[in-house]
């Protein structure tokens, strides 16, 4: 069993699945997942939230792996919005065309770590029900005494992902200005009824005391946890937690 493959807005490769049910749910839920940096962006929760009903989908950012385009020449988020917009137009799975039209009842976006800020900037869509940001980036102006700073980050995607990355430096110290892609800058817009955070106090990558400040700033529920260390989706897929964002959901 795998994930299928189609493409939006020309440049954005997607995989997706359908409802993994034997009975078709009652209502079209879609979850679309934001993975982190670097790395392989695919993510182990995406079949097993389609078992659980849900459609899935799992974006590469633009110019990131088999997407095309400019990595960070425009936000992230950017691209989850496009992929928001193709659902209810007839896209095609690229291993078998077969056509999709999807126009979701409920939509959901879950974002880790560098996927995390496009969760939060995501919920501010109206079509967006509910979003939920595992360790994710709160301040990019915050990395500088954490694992990752950022200049340690640019080189390390230059020289081992290679052209996985395609991205200007110029583009990359966008992050540094603290006014692109940087969820602190949404303070005081966030509807918090809408938005779940999830980080550990241990992580050393993105600081937990920044997503605490933000999540107290903007009155938004947050699950800490002692240990764990920097989260991903597949978090999400332990059975605690599962019931935890179930009832969230």
């Amino acid at each position: 069993m795998h994930l299928l493959r189609t493409r939006f807005k020309k440049d954005i490769v997607c995989e997706f699945s359908p409802p993994l049910t034997r009975r078709k749910p009652k209502k079209t839920r879609v979850i679309i997942f934001c993975t982190g940096m670097p790395g392989y962006p695919g993510s182990s929760a995406a079949l097993f939230f389609a078992k659980k009903g849900y459609w899935v989908f799992v974006p590469r950012y633009r110019g990131s792996w088999e997407s095309g385009g400019a990595f960070l020449r425009s936000e992230p988020t950017k691209d989850v919005i496009d992929v928001i917009d193709s659902l209810p137009q007839v896209f095609n799975d690229l291993w078998n065309r077969r056509r999709y039209k999807v126009k979701p009842d409920e939509l959901y976006v879950f974002g880790s770590s560098f996927g995390g800020p496009a969760a939060i900037f995501a919920s501010l869509d109206k079509r967006v029900t509910k979003a939920i940001a595992i360790s994710p980036v709160i301040d990019w102006r915050d990395m500088r005494n954490t694992d990752e700073p950022l200049d340690w980050m640019f080189s390390l995607v230059r020289n081992t992902f290679g052209n996985a990355y395609r991205v200007t430096k110029l583009n990359w110290n966008k992050l540094k200005t603290g006014k692109f892609y940087n969820p602190m800058t949404a303070s005081g817009q966030i509807n918090s009824s809408k938005l779940l955070l999830i980080h550990a106090k241990n992580d050393t990558t993105c600081r937990y005391t920044m997503t605490k400040r933000f999540a107290n700033k903007n009155k938004i529920k947050l699950i800490t946890l002692n240990k764990g260390g920097h989260l991903g989706t597949s978090f999400l897929v332990k059975p605690l937690v599962y019931r935890k964002i179930k009832a969230f959901l």
